[in-house]
């Protein structure tokens, strides 16, 4: 795994499936607020003037000198759950986040959200 402070480096960089082929734009961080370990990227995709950002996990993603690898396939990714350019994942909604990657969701010992934007 990789410090959050190096993936923040690469906002804006492309982001690829296991095949090589283009998911889209990595945009921001999330990581998981009980260890501080990055966990979810949001990627930008969609055609100019309907863009949108789904989050894909990080957990066995890897860094090219011109990409960031994740282990997730672009048609899993682009179906995921998705928010506004300037929107934020809603409490609610984070279960399905998981939920869509079949990953286990946990809240905090006092109902803490599992996932925060850095």
């Amino acid at each position: 795994m990789f410090p959050a402070e190096n993936l923040r480096d690469w906002r804006g960089e492309k982001v690829i499936d296991p095949d090589g082929s283009k998911i889209g734009d990595l945009e921001a961080v999330y990581v998981d607020t009980a260890t501080d370990n990055p966990a979810f990227a949001t990627v930008k995709v969609g055609i100019i003037g309907r863009h949108r950002l789904v989050f894909v996990p990080l957990d066995g993603a890897t860094v090219s000198p011109s990409a960031v690898r994740v282990r997730y396939e672009k048609k899993l990714v682009g179906d995921a759950p998705s928010i506004d350019l300037d929107g934020e994942l809603s409490a609610a909604d984070e279960p399905r986040l998981f939920a869509h990657y079949n990953l286990p969701y946990e809240t905090g010992a006092g109902g803490e959200r599992q996932l925060a934007r850095r």
